[in-house]
């Protein structure tokens, strides 16, 4: 039985320090917080950085590393003697195939030609140009009054940066009605979509755009607490936001600040699972309502947004709301997009929120082969048709394609690649991160991937009979959008590319 007064909260940082789940450090643990050892034990073995104790190199699964050797990665390490474990996205798309090594210090063995950002001033983040750390929006900020910060922020029609696409200024008010008044901003810097890495971007470049994102947010919604979550592979991320916090200490004001290690589980990007982790427990989605503006964090109204969302927050309070509005194509504002696999210079790219796939590959120098399909949104968005490359890339016209934009993490496929495959390994990705509270996400994730593992092997197409039929109960049975996205790679696979779903000689 859990004491009253139990540090539950301390429960994940202290497995952290204690190297994993052991039981000694599962005893001293539970003596210490006095969270009973069953519960630790629960909450330990969810999270795969703390899960299993032991040095080992980690190979990215992920569908850019994928096709981009992993596998003979893997297995050339394995014959040098080193002990290594696949894990599904590391984070570096544009250096595939990644690994991560033993003391959890990114090591990348891909080699190709990543792109170089330029320095375009007239760019609301610009990671190409100058460090900007004078933190002058904030003092405008504080000057015109947190109405007048909302007010810019509504005008611009800033959507959520993060996947949802949820206006921000919504967010922003229902925080600020609120009659409690202790009250959270939170950064959700737990990127771990694969194909995504331009919040690691957007921290390694410009760590003052993010921080002073966050206060100004803290600021207009009167949250005195700001936490950054962030992934516990990004180690150098980390330090710059550490480093960063130091250098600005005497422009940021009486802000209480706080950086938290993300343990290992994907499911932690959904906002309320990320919140749950927060306070020692497994990061498993809560129903809504209440939502976070109301009861988020330890209860209390909780504002939380995507890292490249607080990045955008600067210039629109320096620029004006209608000056980031009018920068976007067909939607408002510049979009940070990430596209790697079959490209020739995989990276991160600052352009209008619209443009084609087309566009984007031209200033990432162009396409690796002949183009045959891209993912624009991660395993999530599922697979589109190279013929779809003129539909803008921004959320609504995507979502009429039956595909959606997501973090904007883009995958470009050529013709070499076997589609059935790489549908198996968004697949794999799926089972493996499914958090396994929703039973039809739980067992869904788990037979889409058996019944793609059946077909592989012996081209009997009768094994995807009822793909359609569990796809429909994971979508609408499921609490959060893993499980009401896990079957849109193999049905948008099956729909788009026939062919590779009509049999196998091999």
């Amino acid at each position: 039985m859990q004491k009253k007064n139990a540090q539950r909260e301390r429960v994940l940082h202290l497995l952290e320090e204690e190297g994993g789940v052991t039981e000694e450090a599962v005893r001293r643990i539970s003596g210490e917080t006095g969270v009973p050892e069953a519960d630790i034990w629960g909450t330990g073995l969810f999270y795969s950085l703390i899960s299993n104790p032991g040095k080992r190199v980690r190979v990215c699964d992920g569908l850019s590393c994928r096709i981009k050797g992993a596998d003979d990665l893997a297995l050339s390490l394995s014959e040098e003697g080193k002990e290594c474990e696949r894990v599904s996205c590391l984070g570096q798309c544009d250096r595939a195939p990644a690994t991560l090594d033993e003391d959890l210090e990114q090591v990348c063995y891909g080699v190709q030609k990543r792109g170089l950002v330029p320095d375009d001033p007239a760019l609301p983040m610009n990671l190409g140009g100058k460090l900007n750390d004078s933190y002058s929006s904030l003092g405008k900020a504080r000057e015109i009054g947190p109405e007048a910060v909302i007010a810019k922020i509504e005008e611009s029609s800033l959507q959520g940066r993060g996947g949802a696409a949820f206006p921000a200024h919504i967010k922003w008010k229902g925080v600020r009605a609120q009659a409690e008044t202790e009250r959270y901003v939170i950064c959700n810097a737990d990127e771990a979509e694969p194909g995504t890495f331009k919040d690691r971007e957007i921290i390694l470049r410009q760590p003052h755009l993010l921080l002073e994102g966050l206060a100004i947010a803290a600021f207009a919604v009167e949250a005195k607490d700001i936490i950054i979550y962030i992934r516990g592979e990004f180690t150098s991320e980390r330090r710059r936001i550490e480093q960063a916090i130091e250098e600005a200490a005497d422009k940021l004001g009486d802000f209480h600040w706080r950086i938290a290690n993300g343990h290992g589980a994907y499911i932690c990007g959904e906002e309320t699972a990320l919140m749950e982790s927060l306070e020692g427990k497994r990061g498993m989605p809560r129903l809504k309502p209440p939502y976070p503006t109301e009861s988020g964090f330890r209860g209390k109204p909780t504002l939380m947004h995507n890292v490249e969302t607080a990045a955008c927050i600067p210039s629109i309070v320096e620029r004006g709301g209608e000056w980031f509005k009018g920068l976007g194509r067909t939607e408002p504002g510049t979009k940070l997009y990430c596209v790697s696999g079959h490209i020739n210079r995989p990276g991160v790219y600052e352009l209008p929120l619209g443009v084609t796939l087309d566009e984007l590959v031209e200033v990432a120098g162009g396409y690796d082969g002949t183009p045959m399909a891209f993912s624009p949104g991660g395993p999530s968005s599922g697979f589109l048709p190279i013929s779809d490359r003129n539909v803008p890339l921004d959320f609504g016209h995507l979502a009429k394609a039956g595909s959606m934009l997501g973090s904007a993490g883009l995958v470009v496929l050529n013709d070499t690649v076997d589609m059935a495959k790489a549908t198996k390994w968004q697949l794999d990705f799926f089972e493996r991160e499914s958090c396994g509270q929703c039973a039809p996400c739980r067992i869904g994730t788990r037979y889409l991937r058996r019944q793609v593992d059946s077909f592989l092997a012996d081209g009997d197409v009768s094994a995807l009979e009822f793909v359609g039929d569990v796809g429909w109960e994971m979508e609408e049975g499921s609490i959060c959008g893993l499980g009401m996205v896990a079957a849109k790679p193999l049905e948008s696979a099956i729909k788009h590319f026939p062919k590779a779903f009509n049999g196998r000689s091999e």
